[in-house]
């Protein structure tokens, strides 16, 4: 495999969320995972057209859904230092539990749906 040239702060793959209110995403992902804030591009319709943020190492992408880029969701898995505060943060922050923080054979593991259909699989290891 060739090496791939990938920019500072980026990884070799992201996840691009696209959502209904990708402005609530965001706030959610910063009350949640301390989330930053690293760029927002509006639409002329002052919707979000691309935003990033970073949670530790890593960025996710995302954007308003529009007639061309519908919704699409994803199931994503994030490592944490207290799987039981940052739980509690996503269902405080309007999360729906999909599995209560619970010890695994891989660690300290718990689910929770996000507000925009977005499943995050929270794990301390």
């Amino acid at each position: 495999m060739k090496k791939v040239n990938v920019p500072q702060g980026y990884n070799t793959v992201m996840p691009y969320l696209i959502v209904a209110d990708a402005e609530g995403l965001m706030d959610f992902l910063k009350k949640v995972f301390d989330a930053v804030e690293k760029m927002v591009v509006p639409a002329d319709n002052g919707k979000i057209m691309h935003a990033e943020v970073t949670i530790g190492d890593s960025c996710i992408m995302l954007a308003n859904s529009t007639e061309e880029f519908s919704v699409q969701n994803a199931g994503l898995y994030i490592h944490v230092a207290d799987v039981d505060a940052t739980y509690d943060a996503a269902i405080k922050a309007g999360g729906t539990s999909i599995m209560p923080p619970d010890d695994k054979e891989y660690g300290r593991s718990s689910g929770v749906k996000d507000p925009w259909g977005n499943t995050w699989w929270i794990t301390t290891s």
